[in-house]
């Protein structure tokens, strides 16, 4: 017998179920071959069959063989280290044992195991070492005849059921496992025989008759035995119990499998869904999970467990069953969940403990409050048997609690299922939390974005408006697109649509500023491409004195640099629209009749980087155009990025015909927008309207102070035809006023112009270049109250200037102010 050492290799070097068999007679004659002997030792099975299996070996060993025969026959078989000659006389060190394979068709045969094994030193061994490490292997060996008969076994075999070895002679594997799957193993070996193609690593999931609510897996592996001519004579296979490496594999995959779905989203209920989905049917035949309210609604629970006078409110988030309706639950989500005092889960909730039970008392009522026809329903009625209660807790908080049941599934929860559970809910709970914190942060985000956009669009007879916004996806979080309308003096408008870089609080506070900026300035009547050019200056100059620092509201000026805007100027009376953008997407006009084109605007540079002026084009729409003035986000759904796909797509979407401008605007950015998308986006859409000569009307003036009291006649006339009597006191006063100052003060010719829409405005045109402003008279000037006259009469007043000069203008309201 060898040493320990040399003992201790051959245990390490040798598989029996990856090793290679053949079979030997009582002389030692070889009288069955596999192919995986023939890939070992290079011979084929005509050339090794009738061969005794010392001209297999080296000199040496070859020696040693009708002694190693008498030991087998005395002792029952042997275990040791021989060298093998190949066809190819190259030398191979191996691993044999050989054990007896009792046939009841003939006489004793042996099997021969053959392992190869490298530089390992030559050793013996006895005969019980012998029928440790091979008769009682973990691993079960057999070979069956080409009826699938066994014709022997080893006592290994037996664990896996159908009886010690005796037992099995003469029957095929159905006999003797009755309960098993025999059908699917007895293929295998059929496929073998057919084709002579060795099977390894064929893996069997079942029920074993001896633990038949356990699921179990054994690994497999099948070999063809040959004859001299290459003809079937059985097949040898093995099996080994691998159910704790097919357990850990699934509970790997299920790990893996939860970081792939779970948390996905910041959406808190999804998450909840997710991780019940994950678990079913992997885990649990129906999973619920219940979050505290507060947690849904993105509050922070209270650190620690909760008191035991803690109501700790509940509500379903998420749940999953096999079956489709879920009848096992007695909560649908969003459901508000009462458990009674005392139960598991409430326990579980107050102590953040895990609770597993192996048997429900199927006659007790199910935890969570409910009635059934009146009546209770029991965990019978339900068909739930078996259950684990894992907290969701995240960061020293309890978020709320998890319960997986098993229905159909008939084996009841272990230990390694609670920690395979503990450790699926402890990586949903993370993302939970992190999606609770998302949704306060969210909420407060979309708070201020909402309060700062339009509640609703502003009065006014130059367009029809509608406006569209769907904030982004709550993995991006909000961003800072904006839009507005802006009535103007003279019954024009201004349409503005704009966005500011990034996301969250402070991408909606630049917007605010920047919204707020915009608005203080169209009130001054400048061109667009002097707003834009006043608005660059202020995010540039705002981000040079905050000097880098970003806390606070420094953090949202810092923002507001590189934020894209078009600035739009639509005049209903002669249908002239003026524009200009800074780093932002030309708007697209719908033509009357259907047919879409965009408006070739020059580009200038986003806002506070710096850069060449802003220019402005300007251009004459007929009534019943549309203009669509659109954020980037409304196209970044697109799979081809160019600037020609982007416009063809948005093309196709306002095409289309719908019964209302509103529907026409959702319509669009349904259609190129996701539910979530990755950046928010904003559709401003305004069809414009022409005013008609009955709503216009203008008269030149001479430069003569008599012109004054014809002008004050001419207007009072155009208002009685108007049917504005009640306001001819005051308009009067306001055309001698304002053409007074004309007269007196400017040069050029003088227009007096009235304009009858939501408002009645008053303007007077001339070719000077100074503006005028209010004075405040003390009681003892007998001048200088004019423009104070006017500015008491009329609801608002001011300046604008043109090409040509400036208009001094005057809006009072239709009914008579003085009333």
């Amino acid at each position: 017998m060898g040493t320990h050492e040399e003992q201790g290799v051959a245990r390490q070097g040798f598989d029996v179920a990856d090793a290679v068999p053949l079979l030997l007679d009582a002389q030692g004659l070889v009288t069955g071959w596999t192919r995986g002997a023939e890939r070992l030792l290079a011979y084929a099975a005509s050339e090794a069959v009738g061969k005794s299996v010392a001209e297999l070996l080296s000199s040496e060993d070859a020696a040693r063989v009708p002694g190693l025969i008498e030991r087998c026959g005395r002792e029952g078989g042997w275990a040791g280290l021989l060298t093998a000659l190949r066809a190819d006389r190259a030398r191979l060190r191996l691993n044999v044992r050989i054990t007896s394979a009792l046939d009841t068709q003939g006489p004793s045969r042996w099997l021969v195991l053959l392992s190869e094994l490298a530089d390992a030193p030559g050793w013996d061994m006895s005969r019980d070492t012998l029928e440790q490490m091979v008769a009682r292997s973990p691993v079960g060996i057999a070979i069956v005849d080409t009826d699938l008969r066994y014709v022997w076994s080893n006592a290994a075999l037996g664990r896996f059921g159908g009886g010690p070895p005796p037992h099995r002679l003469g029957l095929r594997l159905a006999d003797i496992q009755p309960g098993l799957d025999s059908e699917s193993i007895e293929a295998q070996m059929r496929q073998v025989l057919a084709t002579g193609e060795a099977i390894v690593g064929y893996e069997h999931v079942g029920h074993a008759r001896s633990a038949p609510l356990r699921e179990t897996a054994h690994m497999m592996s099948f070999t063809r035995l040959d004859d001299g001519h290459g003809h079937p004579t059985g097949v040898y296979y093995t099996v080994e119990d691998v159910t704790d490496r097919h357990r850990a594999r699934q509970r790997l995959a299920l790990l893996d499998r939860a970081g792939e779905h779970i948390g996905r989203t910041l959406d808190i209920t999804r998450t909840a869904q997710e991780l019940a989905e994950v678990a079913v049917p992997g885990l649990a035949d129906l999973v619920t999970v219940d979050l505290l309210e507060s947690v849904l609604r993105g509050g922070e629970p209270a650190s620690g467990p909760p008191r035991d006078d803690d109501p700790m409110p509940l509500r379903r988030a998420g749940q999953r069953s096999l079956l489709e309706s879920v009848p096992e639950a007695v909560v649908a989500i969003g459901e508000r969940v009462r458990y009674p005092t005392g139960s598991p889960p409430l326990r579980s909730l107050r102590t953040a403990r895990s609770w597993r039970e192996e048997k429900l008392d199927p006659l007790a009522e199910a935890w969570a409050e409910h009635a059934r026809g009146g009546q209770a329903a029991i965990f019978l009625e339900l068909g739930l048997h078996s259950v684990m209660i894992v907290p969701i807790c995240a960061r020293g908080v309890t978020l709320g609690l998890t319960t997986f049941f098993r229905r159909h599934r008939q084996e009841p929860f272990e230990e390694d299922d609670l920690h395979l559970a503990e450790d699926l809910v402890s990586r949903a709970a993370v993302c939970v939390d992190n999606a609770r914190r998302y949704t306060r942060e969210r909420d407060a985000a979309l708070v201020l974005q909402r309060s700062l956009l339009p509640h609703r669009l502003p009065e006014q007879e130059a367009v029809e408006v509608s406006a569209c916004y769907r904030p982004a996806d709550e993995l991006t979080g909000l961003g800072g697109d904006w839009y507005d309308v802006i009535p103007l003096s003279g019954a024009r408008v201004a349409l503005v649509v704009g966005e500011v870089p990034g996301h969250g609080i402070d991408a909606a506070a630049a917007m605010g500023q920047l919204r707020t900026a915009v608005r203080t300035l169209a009130a001054l009547d400048l061109p667009p491409e002097e707003v834009l050019a006043h608005l660059d200056d202020l995010v540039a100059r705002s981000a040079r004195e905050e000097g880098g620092d970003t806390d606070g509201e420094e953090a949202a000026v810092a923002q507001s640099v590189g934020s894209g805007c078009v600035y739009v100027v639509y005049d209903p009376v002669d249908g002239t629209c003026t524009m200009a953008a800074a780093g932002h997407p030309a708007p697209a006009v719908v033509m009357p009749d259907g047919s879409v084109a965009f408006v070739d605007l020059p580009q200038g540079p986003p806002l506070g980087v710096g850069g060449p002026p802003f220019e402005s084009v300007e251009l004459a729409l007929a009534a019943g155009s549309t203009l669509a003035l659109h954020t980037d986000g409304l196209l970044a759904g697109g799979v081809d990025w160019t600037m020609d796909a982007d416009r063809n797509r948005l093309r196709q979407a306002l095409e289309g015909r719908t019964t209302s401008l509103d529907l026409h605007c959702r319509t669009v950015v349904d259609a190129l927008v996701p539910a979530r998308p990755h950046d928010d986006v904003a559709l401003l859409m305004a069809r414009t309207r022409v005013l008609g000569t009955e709503q216009v009307a203008d008269w030149d003036l001479p430069a003569d102070p008599a012109a004054v009291a014809d002008a004050r006649k001419t207007a009072s006339r155009q208002l009685a035809e108007w049917g504005l009597e009640e306001l001819a006191f005051t308009t009067e006063l306001v055309v001698s006023e304002l053409v007074t100052n004309a007269i007196r003060y400017a040069t050029g010719p003088i227009r007096l112009r009235l304009i009858r829409e939501r408002a009645l405005f008053c303007e007077v045109y001339d070719g000077g270049a100074t503006a005028p402003h209010l004075r405040h008279p003390r009681t003892t000037d007998e001048g200088g109250r004019g423009l104070l006259l006017v500015s008491q009469f009329t609801q608002q007043w001011g300046t604008r200037f043109v090409p040509e000069g400036k208009i001094i203008w005057a809006e009072q309201p239709l009914t008579d102010p003085l009333a």
